[in-house]
């Protein structure tokens, strides 16, 4: 069971007996700086902080000891040795924690829903998932499973396969078109795919459910391989094509450069540099 703080009667917390007040009082002090002051004098630490000035410079030059901050002699500002402390929590992100609080901005942004999914075998699976509306007669959720051939995301994922792999997922992939309008064979796929290739993202138009529009792009890793996609759904009677491409495709790419970013992080361990400013 977690401890809570209690409160006296001046109203003030009672700390439970385990709690460090130095190590608040210093993360207080890294707190204090800012895109918007990332230059602050002892002074300025001080007020910020509201600590004295003699524990400000306390805290601030033993964080100058341990290379988290740089100074002058006059103001001081963080080394690039703090990323180290958030590393630790990226680096035990999976994709789905890493893209949610992504998926969950864009959907904010422009009120559709979003998904992140992989391929596997010749289907995409969904592993992260942020919807605004059920659009679908079927429920989508983490875990939910759909041909390939037939989602925006898929097309993304088999798009960027080499093409000895793309033979191999084409040959087990078993055509069965849920509209009239569908691709329904391989040769149709690959001309598609190869459109998917080019101009670097998929738009489905109701291929796997009528009134379903999709558009999904790319989640590379640090080789650039392509090993997720991520997606915005809308019904086909709000948006058409072009406003997708238009009003969706924009945010959609700036997500996925978000993830990837995050992603490259967790990915590339803690050796920080130290350059001083």
């Amino acid at each position: 069971m977690t401890e809570l703080s209690v409160v006296k009667d001046d109203g003030q917390p009672t700390r439970p007996d385990h709690f460090v007040q130095s190590l608040e009082r210093g993360l207080a002090v890294v707190r204090a700086f800012s895109a918007d002051a990332p230059e602050l004098t002892l002074s300025d630490v001080a007020r910020r902080t509201g600590l004295t000035r003699a524990a400000a410079r306390r805290f601030l030059l033993t964080l100058v000891d341990l290379h988290y901050v740089h100074t002058d002699g006059r103001v001081f500002w963080l080394s690039p040795r703090v990323l180290e402390l958030g590393y630790a929590y990226l680096s035990s992100l999976s994709l789905p924690e890493v893209a949610e609080p992504h998926l969950e901005r864009l959907v904010a942004d422009v009120r559709e829903s979003s998904s992140v999914s992989v391929l596997d075998d010749e289907d995409v699976i969904y592993v992260a998932r942020v919807p605004v509306s059920r659009i679908m007669t079927v429920s989508i959720n983490v875990g939910t499973r759909f041909p390939a051939y037939a989602a925006s995301m898929g097309r993304v994922l088999l798009a960027g396969l080499d093409e000895a792999e793309l033979e191999r997922r084409l040959g087990g992939i078993r055509f069965e078109p849920r509209v009239p309008h569908a691709i329904a064979d391989a040769d149709a796929l690959r001309i598609e795919l190869a459109l998917v290739r080019e101009q670097g993202f998929a738009v489905v138009d109701q291929e796997l459910e009528e009134g379903l529009r999709s558009i999904a792009v790319p989640i590379r890793d640090r080789s650039g391989t392509v090993s997720a996609a991520v997606n915005l759904s809308t019904h086909a009677g709000r948006r058409t094509i072009e406003s997708m491409r238009r009003e969706l495709l924009p945010p959609l790419l700036e997500t996925a450069a978000r993830i990837e970013a995050d992603l490259a992080v967790a990915a590339s361990g803690p050796n920080i540099s130290r350059r001083a400013k």
